[in-house]
């Protein structure tokens, strides 16, 4: 599985502190034509198989603040079940991942999740993709209870949540790995209402500028995930067996092909 710091990957930023700002130059840099949008504002997950049966299986990323304990926890639970480090599988009914188990199904073996429409780029999905699909890929966790929900997904009462592929989101008018160029776009230009930007360069190298690196504010009111329209594709006809009548699957299966304006307008029939 593919992680920001898993084998292979090479995570490089470009820093604004102060006055300093630090260019970091890659090889790979000038054949760098595939930029995504950055959706860190989540929690990190990926889909890999599980046990001797090789069901897939969300992990979430494990991240701990290091002291003894936790680093011997940690461990010992390497140790016992054989995991891959730095990610835990999410079972069903773990409270402490509580919102990463609502966003999917093993028993169906499918997830929720948002991507643009395969025919109109320019209107966003939320459907149930199989398990299978996602392989080997990192995802985010975004919603009402995760990062202060820069989305404004959901309620207190009624909370969302939906994962979004890595790379999922890719920026078409691209600025320069200038400083100014850069502040530029992200005040001035409409796509430039995101969380940030990742290079992804053709020798492997993933160069990734945060608002937070120029010294702008994250979160912010108006979001360009939020200004596009939302279609939602959860026809649950095909499944053989009922789906809980509480989970998010069910709820979004009532407005089933219903289009709503931005996300954060989305209102589930609970």
């Amino acid at each position: 599985m593919l992680s920001w710091r898993g084998p292979g990957a090479v995570r490089k930023r470009a820093f604004h502190s102060h006055c300093l700002w630090t260019h970091h130059e890659a090889p790979g840099l000038g054949a760098a034509e595939n930029a995504v949008c950055v959706c860190d504002g989540g929690e990190r997950g990926a889909f890999h198989q599980k046990g001797a049966s090789g069901q897939p299986y969300l992990w979430a990323r494990l991240d701990r603040k290091p002291n003894k304990l936790a680093e011997k926890r940690f461990k010992n639970f390497l140790h016992s079940k054989q995991n891959s480090k730095g990610w835990v599988p999410v079972e069903k009914n773990n409270k402490q991942y509580c919102w990463h188990s609502s966003v999917v199904n093993y028993e169906f073996e499918i997830a929720l999740v948002l991507r643009h429409h395969s025919d109109d780029p320019g209107l966003l999905e939320i459907s149930a993709v199989p398990l299978s699909d996602l392989l080997e890929q990192t995802l985010e966790l975004i919603g009402t209870n995760i990062n202060g929900n820069p989305y404004g997904l959901g309620s207190k009462k009624h909370p969302l949540h939906l994962l979004i592929p890595h790379g999922a989101f890719q920026i078409r008018n691209l600025p320069t790995l200038k400083h100014n160029d850069l502040l530029s776009w992200f005040e001035g230009c409409r796509e430039g209402k995101i969380e940030g930007i990742v290079w992804h360069c053709s020798d492997g190298c993933l160069i990734k500028v945060h608002r937070h690196h120029l010294g702008l504010c994250w979160p912010i009111p108006d979001t360009y995930m939020n200004s596009k329209p939302v279609i939602i594709n959860m026809n649950l006809n095909n499944y053989v067996y009922a789906f809980d009548a509480k989970c998010l699957f069910n709820h979004f299966s009532k407005i089933d092909n219903q289009k709503f304006g931005r996300l954060k307008d989305i209102i589930l029939n609970v």
